[in-house]
């Protein structure tokens, strides 16, 4: 993972490393990127993002204070950001605008239908109105999709294998999101086949979660999945802990979870799809349309199993589920 250092460093001195001859030749055109994150600017885990995204582009040769500047606005999470930070990126005449989230994308596209917008982390571009199809974006927006709803049953199939003994299970869920609509959908239609009850829980704010976690945790058997979205990310810590101290067995979608202390995560690498991001940015700077370039489902896939969450929670991890396993932490 990059972390804030190398952030600073690829932000800061990205043009000192290119060689004296490129540096003499005749100055080029200066181009700028917009970038509007969901997460806070004191997230170590957002300040990766961004640094991955900016290790793309230097690999396609485009280097901040050369070529290129760069503008980022932090949205936290917090609802009135997005719109607000939107606008300020659109009066600042980017060629285009990495928008990180749905929430990021939404307010992008209410701001312009003109300017370029390539997005990461959108389950469902499609049902959330963002892109006509996949294939065939249209419009102005294209970008890249972190997982398929199919992702969400592998979630719960994995949370049986686990724990086996888990009959409940609550998912953390925000049912104003088409994408969190698809995944919990999915879910509740396997569920039975698996001898499981479903239970949806909020994710509004910290105080929504530890009241859904605490009042669900009053009843035995129980276990959590947590639904790919901005605001699992923004509270990550707080669901990782309650999970804990209600011995909850939970599967994320997202190995930063169970790097952070919780059970077991599968999906997709995110930091990839950001340097993966660069390359639609380069081609759209180099004359591409968002409309011509599909959008696209990830590569890489990892599976991660916190050894010490487990044996904290008394299970006996399945020799099967660690050889599958890409990574485990003990």
């Amino acid at each position: 993972m990059i972390g804030r250092r190398a952030f600073i460093t690829l932000l800061g001195g990205a043009a000192a490393g290119w060689p004296l001859a490129a540096r003499a030749q005749q100055p080029e055109r200066m181009r700028r990127i917009g970038v509007l994150m969901h997460l806070a600017s004191d997230d170590p885990e957002g300040q990766s993002r961004v640094a991955a995204f900016l290790q793309g582009l230097q690999e396609a040769g485009w280097a901040v204070g050369r070529n290129v500047n760069i503008d980022v606005r932090w949205a936290a999470g917090e609802a009135d950001r997005f719109p607000r930070y939107a606008m300020e990126l659109i009066a600042l005449r980017p060629d285009v605008i990495l928008a990180s989230a749905t929430p990021s994308v939404r307010a992008v596209q209410h701001a312009t239908r003109t300017v370029p917008i390539v997005f990461v982390l959108v389950p469902d571009a499609v049902a959330a109105g963002i892109v006509d199809s996949l294939p065939r974006p249209g419009g102005n927006t294209t970008g890249f999709t972190p997982n398929e709803y199919g992702m969400s049953v592998k979630w719960l199939e994995l949370l049986k294998q686990i724990a086996p003994k888990v009959t409940r299970a609550a998912v953390l869920r925000d049912p104003a999101n088409p994408a969190g609509i698809g995944q919990f959908g999915a879910i509740q239609g396997v569920a039975p086949s698996l001898g499981v009850e479903i239970s949806p829980i909020g994710v509004d704010d910290a105080e929504q979660i530890e009241r859904g976690i605490t009042a669900f945790a009053r009843e035995p058997n129980g276990g959590l999945i947590v639904l790919a979205l901005p605001a699992t990310l923004v509270h990550r810590n707080l669901i990782i802990k309650f999970a804990a101290q209600h011995r909850l067995p939970a599967v994320y979608y997202s190995r930063l979870f169970t790097a952070g202390g919780g059970l077991m995560s599968y999906g997709s690498d995110i930091l990839d799809e950001y340097r993966r991001a660069a390359g639609y940015v380069d081609r759209i700077l180099r004359g591409a349309k968002p409309a011509d370039l599909p959008v696209q489902a990830p590569t890489k896939y990892e599976l991660v199993i916190n050894l010490k969450t487990a044996k904290a929670l008394g299970l006996d991890v399945p020799s099967t589920l660690l050889a599958r396993a890409d990574e485990v932490i003990e």
